[in-house]
């Protein structure tokens, strides 16, 4: 009986965890069928309704297991977000050089050509036809595969938005290629290449030409980042430059962070709660990634609001929350903050007792609130209103302390065009 509760603790939990899985496609492209690993998140069976982002690994053999730690450590703060891992078998025999191969103009010749479609048009349409994934992929290689994942963007409409190119063997003009096709692709993507002091002179070279070429682009609507390590080999860069590569990729995707707050947030003039919805918007315009904002994010921009007595700007966190925790307490307490900040102590009572008919979330249960609805009952009102006057915001609109709402004029006092309606 023990032996049988032990294997059942044991397969429960093990759901928990990251699984890989061995694949095969019979290449069409390739005339050869062609093995990957497929390494899906932690409870991605649990999480029925999630999808992922995906990161093909070329060189997968050596180079899945550093990305898949970073990835592990990241997720584990919600640093960076759980992915989809594909990696490429290639390091058999002169099958990697073979992948990668290209003629003397800098273009891919036959067998550089096949793998080229079979990533494009067999590999990605195999996960993304299997696995629940979101329409952001990443692709990553070393040396020679490294210098391969550049041709992708000399497409019109590249198949990958980020790029992470270590210690890369360029073809011919390269170095010129990449430059001239970032600086007209209007795909947000976002490109990371890695060098090191010790790597190979003929490799540096091109990689620093490319660095420059890059950075002589004017108005930039990509982004790009060049690691050069101090001391670090050919090899040992890599080790140094996967984590620096993939938080720079999802750059935007962290918790709001102290340094966030201290030096961007909570200096300010406005636009607290703007700061916010901007942040997660960004997050899935340019990265394709739905997030749900995070609870902490939430109480980061209470905190900048009230700091700078911008109370107001409660109500619009209110119905942020509103929108994305509905049938909480969240929003309720926003609500409910505003009008005790406001000195309007009633109001506030009245909109904390609301949190009886919600579910509770993070510390906000329903006793501190109905505690704090009673706290608000003993204190008299002493509104504060008139001091906002402009600021006051209900239902989307500006209304003075009568409730009156305020237009918004022309310096003739007309109301602007546009603004009737």
């Amino acid at each position: 009986m023990r032996t049988v509760f032990v294997l059942l603790i044991t397969l429960l939990t093990s759901f928990g965890f990251s699984q890989t899985f061995e694949e095969t496609i019979d290449s069409k492209k390739l005339g050869e069928t062609r093995a990957f690993s497929v390494t899906l998140p932690s409870y991605y069976e649990q999480n029925v309704d999630k999808k992922y982002p995906v990161l093909v690994i070329l060189d997968g053999e050596y180079l899945a297991a550093p990305f898949k730690g970073i990835l592990k450590y990241g997720n584990y703060w919600d640093d960076l977000p759980q992915m989809i891992v594909v990696s490429v078998y290639q390091n058999y025999g002169q099958q990697r050089f073979k992948d990668s191969a290209f003629d003397e103009a800098g273009f891919p010749t036959e067998s550089g050509a096949n793998f080229f479609e079979f990533v494009g048009m067999e590999l990605l349409p195999f996960i993304e036809g299997k696995y629940r994934t979101q329409p952001f992929r990443v692709v990553a290689g070393h040396d020679t595969t490294a210098g391969f994942l550049n041709f992708y963007l000399y497409k019109d409409n590249p198949v990958f938005n980020g790029y992470i190119s270590l210690a890369p063997e360029m073809a011919p003009d390269m170095e010129k290629r990449v430059a001239e096709r970032l600086a007209v692709i209007s795909k947000p993507v976002m490109y990371y290449q890695a060098s090191g002091q010790g790597d190979l002179p003929e490799l540096r070279e091109k990689t620093e030409a490319l660095d420059q070429n890059i950075n002589a682009i004017p108005n930039k609507n990509f982004r790009y980042q060049y690691d050069d390590f101090q001391g670090a080999s050919h090899y040992s860069l890599v080790a140094q430059a996967i984590p620096q590569a993939l938080y720079f990729i999802f750059d935007g995707y962290q918790p709001i962070s102290m340094v966030e707050f201290q030096e961007k947030i909570v200096k300010l003039e406005s636009g607290y709660t703007q700061y916010l919805i901007d942040k997660y918007e960004n997050l899935e315009e340019k990265m394709g990634l739905k997030v749900l904002p995070r609870l902490t994010d939430f109480k980061a921009i209470e905190a900048a609001i009230v700091k700078n007595k911008a109370y107001p700007e409660l109500q619009d966190l209110s119905k942020y929350a509103e929108k994305h925790y509905p049938k909480t307490t969240l929003s309720v307490y926003h609500q409910a903050l505003y009008y005790e900040k406001m000195g309007e102590y009633k109001k506030a009572a009245k909109e904390y007792n609301k949190a009886f008919t919600r579910e509770a979330i993070r510390e906000l249960s329903k006793d501190y609130m109905l505690t704090r609805a009673e706290r608000m009952k003993k204190k008299k009102d002493e509104s504060i209103t008139e001091e906002y006057a402009d600021e006051v915001i209900e239902d989307g609109v500006i209304v003075d302390e009568d409730g009156n709402v305020i237009e918004p004029t022309t310096e003739e006092g007309e109301v602007k065009e546009g603004d009737e309606e």
